[in-house]
């Protein structure tokens, strides 16, 4: 499948901004199952300086810095990319899951994809003793780990819910479990925290994931949002395989990856410092579809 993806951010200051310096994670790279078409951006004010790197976890980070003072910074983000990941992976026949434990606390891989980075906590992922326990009752001894992850992410679905006026970005782990409800980020969070609280490897991975709307109504557009959902690396026998609570699914071809990295903090789309004063309003506006022929995003 390929899709057109356009996410548009929309700033607005109470008194001008004489200047602001941004990280800008919105591009996706190609990885497994998944091929970069083409991708750029349009940001108005005209930044005065543009830089652009990978990071260490492979996601494309776009730095600019505006000198000019405005009241409204727009940042958006055109990719065509390509989705054609793999069937049946979670189906293969999966080790124990204290085997995984253990090979990943001595996995020798230093690489951006090596277990070892994904195993301890990180900034927004403490380790939570209740969270720990929690993925106990999915992990039994000697159960494998992709029928148990997959339990977990059901468990997480059902027992969790989804609620946009519970929690924000800076809600901590702690209060998203004690209150069970929030928003992908939190369900991803909460998945975190627990298994890497019984030792397995677990990434947080950004991105975006397409809706289909109800039979006879039409997609609307501008609908959609960034998503974020959870990568558990499974073994040498199964590699990384990717979790969504949210939905209770095994990630498939309606997920469009953009960053990756330990929770959060490594993959927020926008980012940054701005000097001014008084208050902001932030509008944004997402839509995934697939691409129709002839058309051209940006590259």
């Amino acid at each position: 499948m390929i899709y057109d993806v356009r996410h548009v951010t929309t700033y607005r200051y109470e008194a001008p901004v004489a200047a602001a310096r941004c990280a800008l994670r919105l591009l996706p790279t190609d990885g497994p199952g998944q091929r970069a078409l083409a991708g750029g951006l349009e940001i108005a004010p005209r930044p005065a300086a543009v830089v652009e790197r990978t990071d260490f976890f492979g996601t494309r980070v776009t730095t600019v810095m505006i000198t000019s003072a405005h009241r409204e910074l727009r940042i958006a983000a055109e990719s065509r990319v390509e989705v054609n990941r793999a069937a049946g992976a979670a189906a293969r026949p999966a080790p124990a899951w204290e085997g995984v434990r253990q090979r990943a606390a001595a996995s020798a891989d230093v690489g951006p994809r090596g277990p070892a980075h994904f195993i301890y906590p990180s900034r927004l992922v403490p380790l939570h003793g209740p969270a720990t326990t929690y993925a106990l009752e999915s992990f039994p001894t000697g159960r494998p780990v992709v029928e148990a992850a997959t339990e977990l992410m059901r468990r997480i679905h059902t027992d969790f819910r989804y609620d946009p006026q519970a929690t924000g970005i800076a809600t901590p782990l702690e209060e998203v479990f004690a209150e069970r409800g929030g928003v992908c980020q939190d369900f991803a969070h909460a998945a975190l925290a627990a298994l890497r609280g019984i030792g397995l490897p677990a990434a947080y991975v950004s991105g975006y994931i397409r809706t289909v709307p109800p039979p006879g109504r039409p997609r609307l557009v501008g609908a959609d949002a960034s998503h974020a959902w959870v990568s558990l690396w499974c073994g040498d026998e199964c590699g990384w395989i990717d979790f969504d609570p949210t939905n209770a699914v095994v990630a498939g071809d309606d997920h469009i990856v953009i960053a990756r990295g330990r929770d959060y903090a490594d993959v927020s789309p926008i980012d940054g410092v701005f000097l001014g004063s008084g208050g902001q309003s932030l509008e944004v506006s997402v839509d995934v579809a697939p691409s129709v022929p002839g058309g051209s995003p940006r590259s």
